[in-house]
């Protein structure tokens, strides 16, 4: 019988059609500095938030919260420059990770300081023992990704396990989304709605001028919102409200401007010499793991928004090694946090369409520049946070859609392939509100022994819904009726092995983008 032409399924493509540069075709140096600075931008977001967090838990005011911003910014240009030209040479950027905030915590709230009476040298102490925990955290990346013990694990990584793994990297953060956009509606929301109506409405009403729209919306609609804010700010209009709401709306609460030295190049050992204690080495290790799951998944990502190959085992395990190199740089300089590649960079290549090496080296450039010339760097980074978060609501949106988008290559006509998926989405998202819930309420973890370092292992673990995703379906996986020839094809194996296949045709570790028609090449069985 004949098919009918309309009722046929869509083919299997991993390169995206709507792609305009791929990762070795680069733009115009003026498109790709401003499209760099717009990925600068975008990164801001949390790298002003998580000092924010943790400085004055640590004893810090302004100042040092100004300087940890900076030391953050400069040592993710460093790394982001490492990773893009001697780890996975992805479009990635390397910055600020949240699976730490919980160990660092902590380690902060631990009373080992307590007794300090001067909150300066209770910062300055606090932060050197999370130098210290973060250097010998950093050993376990380095190990794990330059040994090949990654490449080991990921070989066995087929398209259906990769889909909670990506997806869950994107949808696992939807509490940095909504709920901090709705801390101030009245500038959030407007930031929310405008950058869907130039990114996707407005961009193909006006047709000559699509281009222009699609690839700057972020800084066309944050500048946009960003004056709206400043107007609001100035006119009073939060005078008489409550200070957290002023905090969160108000665009001269963020203690940045005032507190920024003008020139400041931040160095190695610039809070003194770290100070060791195994309990916090072990918590961080946890977190390093943590992680480096959450950093493979966005791996994957970048991969497909920038048109390359998939990635091959080896690439991804080197780009662990020089990921935990990173870490020994956060320990060193004394970052607060420790490092992961960033979620909202990656969803932004979904947006902007433009997943060139080139944009991300230059944003690279901006962070360190900025870091430098503190003055400049705290005007960019006092745009209020709901702003960022409204940026997030979409650009997470991008990444979780990147891993739904591995199911093309997934039988998903199979009960198999509805339990792995259905189970492993379910318990990764349930499992970690659980543990979030519980330690919000009852302020301490589910599993409260007398040894912290054990809970702080447990918590950051279980706490994060990629890692309970992935491992479950990486287990299912590879364990459920895996001797069955079909499932192979069921699980889309035989699909990655084909375009790893042409890769190595191609006599070259370089990415390369692949061709629009894949079937031509890979022609379905």
């Amino acid at each position: 019988m004949t098919k009918v032409e309309g009722l046929q399924p869509h083919p299997v493509r991993d390169q995206f059609p709507g792609i305009e540069y791929c990762i070795n075709s680069p733009p115009s140096w003026y498109e790709a500095t401003i499209l760099g600075f717009q990925h600068y931008l975008v990164m801001l977001g949390t790298t002003v938030l998580i000092p924010t967090i943790l400085v004055p838990q640590m004893g810090g005011g302004n100042e040092e919260k100004v300087r940890v911003v900076q030391t953050l910014l400069f040592v993710a240009g460093i790394k982001t420059l490492l990773q893009t030209y001697f780890g996975t040479r992805l479009p990635v950027v390397i910055g600020g990770s949240y699976a730490f905030i919980i160990p660092t915590l902590s380690i902060i709230l631990s009373g080992r300081y307590a007794d300090e009476i001067d909150p300066h040298q209770r910062f300055l102490k606090t932060m050197r023992s999370i130098q210290g925990a973060l250097i010998i955290a950093s050993i376990f990346q380095l190990v794990i990704g330059f040994f090949g013990i990654w490449r080991i694990v990921v070989r066995y990584l087929s398209p259906l396990s990769a889909v909670p793994l990506v997806t869950l990297a994107g949808l696992g953060l939807y509490s940095h989304g909504f709920p901090a956009v709705a801390k101030c509606i009245e500038i959030g929301l407007p930031q929310l709605i405008l950058l869907i109506l130039f990114s996707q409405y407005l961009s193909h009403a006006l047709g000559g001028k699509r281009v222009l729209l699609d690839r700057f919306s972020v800084l066309i609609t944050v500048a946009i919102v960003w004056i709206y804010a400043v107007i609001l700010t100035g006119s009073g209009v939060y005078k008489h409200r409550r200070p957290q709401t002023q905090f969160h709306c108000r665009t001269d609460r963020a203690g940045l401007i005032h507190s920024a030295p003008w020139v400041k190049v931040p160095y190695p050992f610039q809070w003194g010499s770290p100070s060791f204690h195994a309990g916090d080495c072990f918590a961080l290790m946890a977190a390093s793991f943590v992680a480096l799951v959450e950093s493979t998944g966005t791996y994957i990502a970048v991969s497909r928004y920038a048109g390359a190959t998939p990635l091959p085992p080896s690439i991804l395990s080197r780009g662990v090694g020089w990921q935990g190199f990173g870490l020994l740089l956060d320990g060193m300089f004394g970052t607060a946090n420790g490092s992961a590649a960033s979620v909202e960079n990656a969803g932004l290549l979904g947006l902007t369409r433009v997943g060139s090496r080139r944009v991300v080296e230059i944003s690279a450039v901006f962070m360190i520049f900025f870091a430098c010339l503190g003055k400049f760097g705290a005007v960019v980074a006092s745009i209020p946070m709901p702003i960022a978060a409204a940026l997030y609501c979409v650009l997470f949106a991008y990444v979780a859609s990147a891993g739904l988008g591995l199911l093309q290559y997934c039988n998903l006509n199979s009960f198999r392939t509805k339990f792995i998926l259905g189970t492993s989405i379910f318990l990764g998202l349930s499992v970690a509100q659980y543990f979030n819930e519980f330690s919000s309420v009852a302020g301490y973890s589910p599993v409260h022994t007398h040894s912290r370092p054990f809970n702080d292992i447990v918590t950051v673990i279980f706490s994060s819904p990629v890692v309970v995703a992935a491992t479950l379906a990486y287990f299912f996986d590879c364990t459920l009726h895996h001797g069955d020839s079909e499932v192979r094809k069921d699980s889309g194996r035989h699909w990655w092995e084909k375009f790893r296949s042409y890769r190595t045709d191609m006599r070259s570790e370089e990415f390369y983008c692949l061709p629009y028609n894949l079937n031509k090449y890979f022609p379905s069985e």
